[in-house]
């Protein structure tokens, strides 16, 4: 293959375009690589050199880029979201971009963003979407890969994006990078259904890392356990139902000491926390379509309330903790708590998540695959959990299933461990001691099977205040009624 034949093109070689580079020259596909900083080029073209697979061509223009291309070209942008993705399509179609051509957004963009692309440029090339989890080890050695767009380009697209992306076997366990096994790379549907898929996904990895903050915060305060003892309970629970990618590596965050002070590298670490707002784009969603989500809502505020570390400091001194000195805690007793709180806590969370995609995907007519997402998301991305196996499998025996928990494992695991999970939220609010993510993942499953709930009260407030009228229980839903409150005698009347 010449240097004039290249299978895909790769525009913006920072960390995640030259990583993404690498993986597919080192699966045997041929890449024109171009970015407006010629030394990202030339570093690359170098790293390309020394791993001596497929041919890189460095480009120094668009046109040169485009020429390189055996057609119908396929160009991938890796640049930041927002508008230079604007930017780099408005110069390439300047270059003399073709109908038949694809060019795929890798980047994080919202996914409104990319609706909105999708029917600008129709007609123009096939515009086409591919959110990259992982990070820059991921893009390197196997990412998770969410695809939406056109289904003729993802034939084209589809077989360098299931070599590239991480492999796991059979149970669902991640396979060494250049192994043969199931790819976590998948057609998700049209225009921004993969940015979306992408979106939530990150909403759940805010829940999931605030989730194990929290349990780590209550065993540092209450058990007065070290850093490197709870980094050992975190290994121990990384073998079981707990294991994942975040508690793998916070146990070795925890095991961590810092070279400097020689205490725990965590300890020295700064107690605010930073944010790139897809969190925030989840939560927002989520009270956009009417579908609660509230443990990812808490990530997200738990990260803002970390910022206000001056206030903190103000409130702890003047805010003082009364607290039930009668409290007894049984060491043992606690942390196995906090182990089934955090796995039903991480349960409720995927739940939101996955019952958030289901709404919103049928408000815009996509057709999810919701065991696919799950069967993607095993490896390669930052959420990789032994559990998405038994969630995958959950949607395959219920494609319809209109809530995670109420699938039949679920159910099982939530009636064993949901008494753990109210006793460690009772320490936690006993002690003093926040836990906004567990305790809201508790408060949406008692809400979730709280078949009566005061919302008929609350009707009745609105339609005291606001006359905006009531449905009774005795009469058909759709039928509207209004009562005088104000006036003597009352009369209830149909609306």
């Amino acid at each position: 293959m010449t240097s004039t034949q290249c299978n895909i093109a790769m525009i913006g070689l920072g960390v995640m375009g030259r990583n993404l580079t690498l993986n597919l020259l080192e699966h045997g596909f041929a890449v024109a690589g171009y970015d407006l900083q010629a030394s990202l080029v030339q570093q690359t073209k170098q790293q390309a050199k020394q791993l001596a697979k497929a041919p890189f061509t460095a480009c120094e223009s668009l046109p040169q880029l485009l020429a390189a291309l055996a057609s119908p070209r396929v160009i991938a942008l890796s640049v930041p979201a927002g508008k230079p993705v604007d930017a780099v399509i408005a110069a390439l179609l300047a270059a003399g971009l073709e109908p038949q051509d694809t060019v795929i957004d890798t980047g994080n963009s919202l996914w409104t963003d990319t609706l909105a692309r999708d029917k600008q440029f129709q007609g123009q090339f096939q515009f086409f979407s591919t959110a990259v989890s992982g990070g820059e080890e991921g893009a390197r050695h196997g990412p998770a890969l969410m695809a939406s767009g056109s289904a003729a380009a993802w034939h084209q697209v589809g077989p360098m994006w299931t070599a590239i992306a991480a492999q796991v076997d059979s149970a669902g366990q991640p396979l060494p990078p250049l192994s043969q096994g199931e790819a976590c790379a998948a057609y998700l549907g049209p225009d921004g259904a993969g940015h979306y898929v992408k979106m939530v996904h990150n909403g759940i990895e805010y829940a999931d890392m605030q989730l194990i903050c929290e349990v780590y915060h209550f065993l540092s305060l209450q058990l007065t356990m070290s850093a490197a003892e709870i980094g050992e309970i975190f290994a121990n629970w990384n073998q079981g139902v707990l294991n994942s990618y975040l508690m793998e590596i916070s146990a070795d965050i925890l095991q961590q000491q810092d070279p400097d002070s020689d205490r725990p590298l965590v300890e020295m670490i700064l107690d605010k926390a930073g944010q790139k707002g897809t969190g925030l784009w989840t939560a927002v969603n989520s009270l956009e379509v009417a579908s609660p989500a509230p443990t990812i809502a808490q990530a997200v505020f738990a990260r803002a309330m970390s910022g206000m570390k001056s206030l903190r400091v103000q409130a702890a001194s003047s805010l003082p903790l009364v607290a039930d000195d009668a409290q007894t805690l049984n060491k043992a007793e606690l942390i196995a708590q906090l182990h089934d709180a955090l796995y039903c806590a991480k349960l409720c969370t995927y739940a939101q998540g996955f019952a958030l995609m289901k709404t919103t995907a049928a408000g815009q007519g996509w057709p999810l695959d919701y065991a696919v997402i799950a069967r993607i998301w095993r490896a390669g991305c930052i959420i990789r959990a032994i559990f998405l196996q038994d969630i995958s499998r959950a949607f395959e025996q219920q494609p319809a299933l209109e809530n995670l928990l109420l699938a039949d494992h679920f159910r099982t695991q939530l009636t064993e461990r949901q008494l753990n999970w109210r006793k460690a939220v009772a320490s936690a609010s006993l002690a003093g001691v926040a836990m906004p993510g567990i305790s809201s993942a508790l408060q949406y499953f008692d809400t979730l099977r709280s078949e009566v709930l005061p919302a008929n009260l609350l009707q009745a407030q609105r339609d005291y205040f606001g006359a905006h009228s009531y449905s009774r229980i005795d009469q058909p839903e759709a039928d509207a009624f209004h009562l005088s409150w104000g006036q003597s005698p009352r009369v209830q009347r149909k609306v």
